[in-house]
């Protein structure tokens, strides 16, 4: 019959969990609905007065320049047709050094507010004027320009009392100004004018910008902003995009000015280095006789060729000349009839003419020798005088045509060996003409080629475009992403439902008392056998005939499942114990024994805490002899009970005198005595006994019950010390180990107990079950009350 009772199901305790969870927090709900209330307000205020900030985006395209694998060697050099690399173009845009030419086009320097009664709002350029510096003492130093409305035309700058006039020049240690009017926006009274550095204003709004690829390996970039007006993160994207454009133009035409810059310095040299070997080379060529290599080294071979036939020819004629030289010489020869040839074909023509004589003198004479002419006579002797005079003349002449053959043949020979020399030494001056020449030509290719590159970068850059296209522009939005109302009114509201939640949450996890029996039931297995909720009555016995309190029928509910823990004993002794002092022990002792009187069981309550005794006097009677008296053999137990006035069946021992050795006196054996004679006299005995997590006393009393009642005190016993009830009913210490839940209140917002579980509450339109009890309230008390939304749901 105790399973029922010891065991229940994890569904049944997580459902009580739950509901308890509810129960908890709804009790504070007023609180709850106060928090949203100021945090919804907060929100309110917040969104009213912060400052809203706009986003903005634009989109542009960077353009790669691929080139088509030319191999082009000078563009290699100079960077020519290298790819971009997007990410270092997004380090570009977000740099300071082209935010700073944003700044100083949009004079982004100066910003203007207008100063409300709380906050000041940004007005950028479109308020009703425009400053203009005209001199700053010191650029690199911030300041701070506040101007005052005396009417709509004149204005009052910082501390000074003058009146300025739109369009007139002020002067002030920061430097020379005017206020540029502009009639299209109304005149506040107070405005002021920040100025900052370029400089810090570029740090500013580039750390305030935003680059990333629209889709991840494209050259599609997306530039975005957020900023305090519309028009400003427009206007900087816009202007960042097209300063973006011109820089890349100004870039490209950098390095084509650097390209032209070092061709020009390099044509320079490489044409002095030109004249210096052409020079060289016309000097080499001058002091060698040297103008056309192949046709001088031709003409070198014919000289020696024709020299060579020349001396043939010379001395083929000096042969000729030896051969008739040699026949005129000879006797044989003298009158010879055979006519000498007219110089074989020398070509001379006065040997020609001396041998045509010879012949015909020799002619002559033979035709007087065939005229039978007598060689004596005169005129054959004549003849032959003249033929000797002319072989005379014609062998000299013939000498001295050999002379002047071989004085030929001597000149050719030495000019055909001087063409041999020319045409000996020609490889070697050719190889340095040659190499003087090829430097030439190398010089002069270089030179071509930096001219065509030069007029090839003259004209690119004449035909410079951006590499960027803006895809799409910023644009002005007039909804602020910042704050986001929804956002921050659902936030709100959330953080109104936390922070109560985290103070009850808080309290809850640094709790560490018992709050509900969900709190024992997850430690021990121990049964609970019912909980007692808060009495408010002066008096400990609240249990009687007539009382229907809930406190009462909790009492009667105890006794009902008391029966499954006894099974039907008809002398029963209920040990009453807890582990602290305070717990209401002696207070469940005293209904617990009244409740079993009412039953007709004839019951007795022993007030056995002989430290600290209660009974008697929660029952308002005076003390007197009692249990020590007996157990040192002064008194015997009838004349020491007595009966309780006004209740039925119902008598009490008192503790008597405190003894000073408690612990050695109940181990005397008049207590076995003492519980065997009341067992034979009454039907249930009550022991309300010392706590036992303080003293032994109980340990020492268990071995005379039958059953043991432990005292939990909500918000009163720790959680720890359920751990030792655990260990009393898992080792079996004390008999049959049950639990009472002690001064249960609904201030803890767990619901209302009654049998099993549920049932207890102050209110809860029980209608005539019960005597409701009213316990006193404060005034706080009384405004949470009816704030309760469960006491409404009561009322219906």
């Amino acid at each position: 019959m105790e399973e029922p009772i010891t065991n229940n199901s994890k569904s049944e305790l997580w459902s009580l969990s739950l509901r308890d969870l509810f129960y908890k927090y709804v009790r504070f709900l007023p609180i709850f609905v106060l928090s949203v209330s100021v945090a919804l307000f907060g929100a309110y205020a917040y969104l009213r007065y912060a400052t809203p900030i706009y986003s903005t985006t634009g989109t542009l395209i960077i353009k790669s320049e691929q080139k088509g694998g030319r191999g082009d060697k000078f563009d290699d050099i100079f960077g020519g047709g290298k790819s971009q690399n997007i990410q270092s173009e997004i380090e570009i845009l977000k740099s300071r050094g082209l935010m700073s030419r944003v700044v100083q086009k949009q004079k982004l320097q100066y910003s203007y507010f207008v100063k409300g009664k709380i906050k000041t709002i940004n007005i950028y350029k479109y308020g009703p004027f425009l400053v203009d510096a005209v001199q700053l003492t010191d650029s690199l130093r911030p300041f701070t320009l506040k101007i005052k409305f005396a009417n709509d035309q004149e204005f009052k700058v910082n501390d000074d009392k003058t009146l300025v006039p739109f369009g007139k020049f002020f002067k002030n240690p920061f430097g020379t100004f005017r206020l540029i009017r502009n009639s299209q926006a109304g005149i506040a009274k107070d405005y002021s004018i920040n100025y900052q550095p370029t400089a810090s204003a570029a740090s500013v709004y580039a750390a305030a910008v935003q680059v990333a690829p629209k889709t991840a390996g494209t050259g599609i970039l997306n530039i975005g902003m957020q900023s305090a007006h519309p028009n400003l993160g427009a206007d900087i994207i816009n202007q960042l995009m097209d300063e973006y454009g011109d820089y890349t133009k100004e870039l490209k035409n950098k390095t084509a000015d650097q390209m032209i810059v070092f061709i020009d310095n390099r044509l320079m040299v490489i044409k002095g280095e030109l004249d210096s070997v052409q020079d060289k080379m016309l000097r080499y060529s001058q002091e060698n006789n040297l103008i056309d290599i192949d046709a001088q080294s031709s003409a070198y071979f014919g000289n020696i060729s024709e020299a060579d036939k020349s001396i043939n020819e010379q001395q083929l004629q000096i042969m000729i000349a030896e051969g008739i030289e040699s026949y005129l010489k000879n006797k044989k020869n003298e009158f010879d009839q055979v006519v000498v040839p007219s110089s074989f074909s020398l070509s001379d023509a006065t040997l020609n003419g001396l041998i045509g004589g010879y012949n015909q003198l020799q002619l002559k004479r033979q035709q007087l020798l065939d005229g039978n002419v007598p060689d004596a006579n005169p005129i054959v002797l004549e003849t032959n005088n003249q033929i000797e005079k002319v072989r005379q003349s014609i062998l000299e002449n013939l000498a001295n045509i050999k002379r002047s053959y071989n004085k030929t043949i001597d000149f050719i020979e030495k000019r055909g060996s001087l063409s041999e020399a020319q045409l000996k030494i020609i490889p070697y001056k050719s190889k340095v003409y040659f190499e003087l020449k090829r430097q030439v030509e190398n010089k002069q290719a270089l030179v071509n080629i930096l001219e065509a590159k030069r007029e090839e970068t003259a004209i690119s850059r004449a035909s410079t475009i951006a590499d960027v296209q803006i895809v799409e522009r910023a644009y002005v939005s007039a909804v602020p992403v910042k704050p986001n109302r929804r956002s921050i009114q659902l936030m709100a509201i959330l953080l109104g439902l936390a922070i109560p939640a985290l103070f009850v949450f808080a309290g809850e996890v640094l709790n560490d008392k018992v709050s509900s029996r969900f709190d024992i039931e997850k430690i021990t297995t121990a049964p609970i056998l019912g909980e007692v909720g808060h009495s408010f009555a002066d008096k400990s016995l609240i249990v009687n005939k007539t009382t229907r309190s809930m406190v009462a029928e909790q009492f009667r509910i105890v006794r009902s499942n008391l029966q499954y823990v006894l099974h039907k004993t008809d002398k029963s002794v209920i040990l009453v114990t807890s582990t602290f002092s305070g717990e209401g022990k002696s207070f469940i002792s005293t209904n617990m024994a009244s409740v079993m009187a009412l039953a007709g069981k004839k019951t007795i309550l022993l007030e056995f805490d002989i430290r600290k005794p209660k009974v008697l006097a929660g029952l308002g009677m005076p003390k007197g002899p009692g249990i020590t008296n007996y157990l040192v053999g002064k008194s015997g137990l009838e004349e020491l009970i007595k009966p309780v006035d006004g209740q039925e069946n119902l008598f009490v021992l008192g503790c008597g005198p405190i003894p000073p050795n408690p612990s050695e006196l109940l181990l005397d054996h008049r207590v076995e005595d003492m519980f065997t004679w009341l067992r034979n006299n009454y039907d249930v005995i009550i022991v309300d006994t010392a706590p036992v997590g303080m003293v032994s006393d109980a340990m020492t009393l268990s071995k005379f019950a039958d059953c043991t009642l432990y005292i939990v005190r909500q918000g009163h016993t720790f959680k720890k010390q359920v751990v030792l009830i655990d260990e009393f009913y898992q080792e079996k210490k004390l008999p049959k180990v049950s639990i009472i839940i002690n001064d249960v209140k609904m201030k803890a917002g767990y619901g209302y107990y009654g049998y099993g579980r549920y049932g207890y509450g102050y209110g809860y339109g029980y209608g005539s079950y019960y005597e409701e009890e009213t316990p006193p309230q404060s005034r706080l008390e009384k405004m949470l009350g009816r704030l309760n939304p469960m006491n409404w749901i009561r009322k219906k």
